[in-house]
């Protein structure tokens, strides 16, 4: 009997040593549960460059950045729950901080009101033009050779522009051509330049006195290349909305578009053509307003699309060898700053 008992008490005690350990082992499985269940944890010093293998440290960065986004959502629900709850009594939503609304300041930046850039503007080249002294006669011409793809171009923009007459080189130099413009009665003398049978160019010069601006064209998108557009464009005179042109330069170039278009549009067309300025690249859009019923009004773009970005300024009529500057596009000393802007 008592060899028995003691027996017992040896299993008991096995028994009471084994139960901590399954409790462990059991608490560190939950542990890892929960951790694979929240995502990988990184230490607070962890930094995925660190790690040499690439597709091990791809797979990780993966992982991080799919972590942050979890976070981001979380926050943004828990957020929106609070505001809900608080009802009227939730706080305006915080501004979000854009390039555009952290520029820094221009000095050249125009105040309507400012009675010298009003007396400027009133003697400068185009006033003729505002005060409807001239009517705007464009020409449109290409680099010599142009290809089909340019030629096309030219030939969309002649729709868009009213007066507009297309003519080729035929390899004359433009100082040859602006005096045979000015004898016609033109008032605008535009060349679309190509490299590779792509428009990258574009030089639009103010008839008799100047100024003359470089473009670099980019993204041209033709109409056929372009999704769910509407019907090709008539011949009526189209509005023209020029957007956040804010500096002296900006409003030279805003008005040197501007001349460019009749002075009365004909609403009955229900064509615009629009030059919205954002961080100095200019984007042309061509639309034509859709009236669903009296409240509801649709947009259908027609085409064709393109950006513009200033490359120079120049006083005058053409001149690549003698002619003065307004201003020259310098990428290294005016792009020190992404919140720096021109127009």
């Amino acid at each position: 009997k008592p060899k028995k008992g003691k027996t017992k008490k040896v299993k008991r005690k096995v028994k009471s040593d084994e139960a901590p350990v399954q409790e462990m082992e059991q608490a560190e499985g939950e542990e890892t549960e929960k951790k694979s269940e929240s995502g990988p944890c990184f230490p607070p010093t962890f930094s995925v460059s660190e790690i040499k293998n690439k597709q091990r440290r791809h797979s990780m960065f993966l992982k991080l950045k799919e972590e942050k986004r979890k976070q981001k959502l979380e926050l943004k629900k828990k957020k929106k729950k609070e505001r809900k709850a608080l009802g009227d009594k939730a706080p305006p939503k915080e501004v979000p901080k854009t390039i555009e609304n952290q520029r820094i300041y221009d000095e050249t930046t125009v105040n309507p009101e400012d009675e010298e850039v009003a007396f400027d503007e009133g003697t400068d080249e185009f006033s003729a033009y505002f005060n409807r002294l001239t009517n705007p006669k464009v020409l449109i011409t290409t680099s010599d050779r142009p290809r089909g793809r340019t030629v096309r171009f030219c030939e969309q923009l002649a729709t868009v522009i009213p007066h507009a007459h297309v003519y080729y080189r035929r390899g004359l130099a433009l100082k040859r051509v602006i005096p045979q413009c000015v004898s016609r009665g033109f008032t605008y003398l535009m060349v679309i330049n190509e490299d590779r049978k792509v428009p990258n160019g574009l030089v639009l010069c103010h008839l008799p006195d100047g100024p003359t601006a470089h473009f670099k064209v980019s993204n041209v998108r033709l109409r056929k290349e372009m999704k769910r557009r509407g019907k090709d464009p008539t011949e009526h005179v189209p509005e023209v909305i020029l957007n956040n042109f804010t500096t002296r330069l900006g409003h030279s170039i805003g008005r040197m578009f501007a001349a460019l278009f009749p002075h009365d549009p004909q609403f009955v067309g229900r064509q615009v053509a629009t030059f919205h300025n954002q961080r100095d690249f200019i984007f042309f859009r061509f639309h034509r307003y859709i009236f669903k019923n009296e409240k509801k009004v649709g947009i259908q773009e027609l085409g064709p699309r393109f950006t513009l970005k200033l490359r120079s300024l120049q006083k005058g009529t053409f001149d690549s060898k003698f002619g003065e500057y307004e201003w020259v596009h310098k990428r290294h000393e005016m792009d020190s700053s992404r919140r720096k802007f021109h127009l």
